[in-house]
């Protein structure tokens, strides 16, 4: 069987190619430095229709398939890991709000989220709670016709400038997902700094302090918040930065290409020693591995396949991993320019190690991953009536 894009895929990977070419590439190691987005770039995002690429064209959005909203990932994380983080982030929200979400909901945010009028975090990790979500510590507590919430999260990526929130919290023991605004009362938000990568996703603390909340800002229902809302959201997540992660291996790639072709050592060129053309090869192997395992599991969620969801971590477990092995041998390859911000491989490395930590760590995939071999494995030992009481069990 021959994987090939289609004639529109082509198509909308040489305009990504090209936006990304023309307005990210040239400007992302100064905004690493700065530890900025300029909201000009975000405009420019938004009038494309990036923010609202895959929701319904009822909405004002793009609806484009799975495999070309991966290419977008690819072709954006190619330039800058951060400026992606805004796609992964702002479509997480968007897409929660477009399955779990009423109509009331929908009708009036997803257009907004399209159009880039507002911009959306994700807002599920606090100071001490990370991959152990179901343990968060923010409460909300039903008060009249609001839910006063109370607690902290960290890390959420462009919370310096979002204008909504999906903020997950306990009340009464069940979990939620609300929708709070960046003006609600009794909420503030607090810069971070300094991270090791994606520095220029305007990283946040958020602090919520008797904020107000309305009624109608729930998202589903209460219990349905870490299982069905943020499970959904977060294989979205997981999605993008699978394939941003092709984007950052892409680049080491090219780079290291370019920098091979033009240096000399020993009256040779790099390109010519063998251990580099070792290293080459590796790179172009495994950056077409990730991709079509991004690919795969792209199109498993076009066609609603519900192996769509473990093929996913696949793909985000193996790009993750070989953008951060490439981003490592691209640094060395530079040796001391590599250690320079005058080169960008030292960004794609400080970048990739992220990739391997958020949306699932890489340990975190690895136990899924196990998990669902093992099952896997068990129900094809046995007979039909043994398999359906066994999964039953699992």
């Amino acid at each position: 069987m021959k994987l090939e894009l289609s004639a529109q895929q082509k198509n909308y990977q040489a305009e990504f190619r090209a936006f990304v070419n023309e307005e990210i590439c040239p400007h992302a190691g100064e905004w690493d430095r700065k530890e900025f987005t300029p909201p000009e770039l975000i405009k420019k995002i938004a009038e494309r229709g990036f923010l609202g690429a895959i929701l319904p064209q009822e909405y004002g959005g793009k609806a484009m398939d799975m495999i070309t909203y991966g290419i977008l990932n690819e072709e954006i994380g190619r330039g800058c890991s951060s400026v992606r983080s805004l796609l992964t982030v702002h479509n997480m929200v968007s897409q929660a709000v477009c399955k779990w979400g009423n109509k009331s909901q929908k009708e009036y945010w997803l257009p907004k989220f399209a159009s880039g009028e507002t911009i959306a975090a994700f807002a599920l990790s606090e100071p001490n709670v990370g991959s152990d979500a179901k343990s968060v510590e923010t409460t909300a507590i039903l008060s009249g016709n609001a839910y006063i919430l109370n607690g902290q999260k960290k890390w959420i990526t462009y919370g310096q400038i979002a204008d909504i929130f999906l903020v997950f919290a306990k009340c009464e023991g069940k979990a939620g997902a609300f929708l709070v605004a960046k003006n609600s009362p009794g909420f503030s938000i607090k810069p971070m700094s300094g991270i090791l990568g994606t520095r220029a996703s305007m990283v946040a603390q958020l602090q919520f302090d008797n904020c107000h909340v309305p009624l109608e800002n729930l998202v589903g229902k209460l219990g349905f918040g870490f299982s069905y809302v943020a499970s959904f959201a977060l294989d979205y997540g997981r999605y993008s930065v699978a394939t941003g992660s092709v984007g950052i291996a892409q680049a080491c790639l090219e780079a290291c290409i370019n920098y091979t072709n033009e240096r000399k050592q020993f009256d040779v060129y790099l390109k010519e020693h063998q251990l580099i053309r070792q290293k080459i090869t590796q790179m172009i192997t495994n950056v077409k591995a990730a991709r079509l395992l991004c690919y795969q599991a792209g199109y498993l969620k076009d066609i609603n396949d519900p192996n769509s969801i473990i093929e996913t971590s696949i793909a985000k477990y193996l790009a993750s991993t070989v953008a951060a092995k490439i981003a490592n041998d691209a640094v060395q390859i530079h040796g001391g320019n590599g250690c320079s911000s005058e080169y960008p491989v030292e960004r794609y490395l400080r970048d990739s190690k992220i990739m391997e930590i958020i949306e699932g760590s890489t340990q975190i995939q690895e136990i899924t991953i196990a998990e669902s071999g093992y099952q896997d494995y068990l129900l094809s030992s046995f007979s039909t009536g043994l398999k359906n009481k066994l999964a039953e069990r699992i």
